[in-house]
């Protein structure tokens, strides 16, 4: 039986998965080439700034444990909150889509500038030290925006074409998929400021 509240998450939605992942992707390929783009100078200043926090990082020196969370968990709780609101606006379903986009994007850049630098190792400490986090971002992410697609498209459905029909279903669809999302992302906020030290100050050994 299909439950109404979990229909963003059902295969109905199977579409709008598949174009908001190609948009992610699509996304990582632009970061990957924005990071190629840089100067030599450029990339080994980031690349430099990245390896300077690593040694902070082996030395104990690193951000307060704490603070870390906190900061991370309110950062994704915007980024949740702005996904729930665009989706609530319908017309702001295109900054959503940009949203998706971005993240690729950043994802990306972080990828190819590793890679730009360290070759085959930066690949391997990017795996080791960046993705784990993203396992959990990242599909978070994703599937609140779908959740906002739909909803999105549940109200043009409902109220311009049909004119008529309940949005409640789908608004409780949407809220409860945003903050089952969030619980996700505050996880992997945990993750990043409890673990993600340990495992980069490991992984730097292949930079």
């Amino acid at each position: 039986m299909k439950s109404p509240f979990l229909q963003p998450l059902v295969k109905d939605q199977l579409a709008l998965y598949i174009f908001v992942g190609v948009l992610f992707i699509v996304g990582v390929v632009f970061g990957v080439v924005m990071a190629g783009a840089l100067t030599l100078e450029q990339q080994q200043d980031l690349t430099g700034d990245v390896e300077h926090f690593v040694k902070l990082l082996n030395a104990g020196l690193g951000p307060d444990k704490t603070a870390s969370f906190w900061d991370r968990a309110w950062f994704h709780t915007k980024w949740v909150l702005l996904i729930w609101l665009l989706g609530l606006t319908v017309i702001g379903t295109p900054l959503l889509l940009v949203l998706d986009f971005l993240k690729g994007a950043l994802v990306g850049f972080s990828m190819g500038l590793l890679i730009g630098q360290h070759a085959w190792s930066g690949v391997l400490f990017w795996l080791i030290a960046v993705a784990p986090q993203n396992v959990l971002v990242v599909p978070a992410l994703l599937i609140a925006s779908v959740a906002g697609l739909s909803f999105a498209a549940h109200f043009v459905k409902v109220r311009l074409l049909q004119k008529n029909g309940s949005l409640a279903r789908p608004l409780i669809a949407h809220t409860l998929t945003a903050v089952c999302m969030l619980a996700v992302l505050w996880a992997a906020a945990w993750f990043e400021a409890y673990v993600s030290p340990l495992i980069m100050g490991w992984a730097s050994r292949f930079l």
